[in-house]
């Protein structure tokens, strides 16, 4: 429990990735890569529950091998790849509560993610019961900042890729940015159950390290994560 208040952890990892085949099961380092969400979760104090959401009886096997619960699988209709995360998250608050269990708060950790650490699932606890908020998503610092983005046209041409202005500036000199890196949702129950939108005044940033960050969802993404998990296995 956070400050009394019961937390739920969700793992979705629904199976038949495109991108990546059963990307979520793929071994990683040894491991199936969900099991390192399980295992960050279950070393984590304030979480009270941690459910696989799959609609996989083997993905459900592997959960249940590493500590997860999976007390009903996936809904079909929510086992696309258009379904929404927090349809997903719906769907398990609202079957456990049909079973009688009700948590207050619910943290979303997607498979994906596997070298996010328990000590920045507690950062964002702790950072989410500090700030009395509705929500709290992991960001990282961006690789490089968006003023050096542009549309390439058809003709490849660069001739109005970037402004003047833009191309001037040195690096040093621009605004930090941050993105989205996937690992944490931290978010109240009531307001995932009424709503989908969590950039709000209530809503808050963890920082991550870019080094913990990577978000699976191709090959190379996998063989950048495993790279960092060996390195760190090496380190003395």
């Amino acid at each position: 429990m956070l400050n009394g208040r019961s937390v739920l952890a969700i793992i979705p990892a629904r199976s038949g990735s495109k991108g990546l085949k059963d990307k979520n099961i793929r071994l990683l380092a040894g491991k199936p890569m969900l099991a390192y969400s399980i295992i960050a979760a279950r070393s984590c104090g304030f979480i009270d529950s941690i459910i696989l959401s799959t609609d996989s009886k083997t993905y459900a096997e592997l959960g249940e091998e590493y500590g997860a619960e999976v007390p009903f699988l996936r809904d079909a209709q929510l086992a696309t790849d258009t379904a929404g995360s927090w349809d997903v998250v719906r769907e398990v608050l609202a079957r456990l509560a049909g079973l009688g269990r009700h948590y207050e708060d619910v943290v979303l950790l997607q498979p994906t993610s596997p070298l996010r650490s328990v000590s920045d699932i507690n950062g964002a606890l702790e950072l989410f019961s500090a700030k009395a908020a509705t929500a709290v998503v992991s960001v990282c610092e961006a690789d490089h900042p968006p003023n050096w983005t542009g549309i390439v046209g058809p003709d490849l041409s660069l001739a109005t890729f970037l402004s003047p202005a833009k191309s001037e500036v040195r690096r040093q000199d621009f605004h930090r940015y941050h993105r989205l890196n996937g690992a944490i949702y931290v978010v109240s129950a009531s307001h995932v159950m009424a709503s989908d939108e969590l950039y709000t005044s209530g809503s808050f940033a963890y920082i991550m390290p870019r080094e913990r960050s990577i978000d699976v969802d191709t090959l190379f993404d996998f063989i950048c994560a495993e790279a960092v998990m060996l390195s760190k296995e090496q380190t003395p």
